[in-house]
């Protein structure tokens, strides 16, 4: 369905128009987020080469946040035994802001299935990539 709206400015969606909400609190040291959902949907056939209904499976989603290592060790901190992976549950919302208009997404029941570190010689920056568990997204 196409968007009536007009830009304001020119201006598309972009990086810094983002924020990220993690369990209630502004995350600053996120670098990059990825969120994605799927049903599984298959054609049904019937007589003909043509398929005549369509059937519906599992819905499925999942995500990943890549953050700061500083703000990683702060989540640990937050940790009861400084496992990322008992932090709990919690949702991350994503908002993007252009001009007036905001969209907001919220990845819900999010929960870090583990803690890693990929450091190598030369980095000057220290990211920290985690998959998490999620139960689904909302678009709205």
């Amino acid at each position: 369905m196409p968007n009536n709206v007009p830009l304001i400015n020119g201006k598309a969606y972009g990086w810094s128009n983002i924020t990220i909400i993690l369990a209630g609190a502004p995350l600053i040291g996120v670098t990059a987020i990825n969120y994605d959902d799927e049903t599984e949907k298959e054609n049904g056939y019937g007589s003909g080469q043509m398929p005549i209904d369509r059937g519906e499976g599992n819905y499925k989603a999942q995500a990943s946040i890549t953050i700061r290592a500083g703000e990683n060790e702060a989540l640990i901190d937050k940790a009861p035994d400084g496992r990322l992976q008992n932090l709990g549950v919690f949702d991350i919302i994503v908002q993007y802001l252009v001009g007036t208009r905001r969209i907001k997404h919220t990845i819900r029941n999010c929960e870090f299935t583990g803690n890693k570190r990929d450091v190598k010689q030369g980095d000057k920056i220290i990211d920290v990539e985690h998959t998490l568990i999620i139960s689904h997204i909302d678009w709205k």
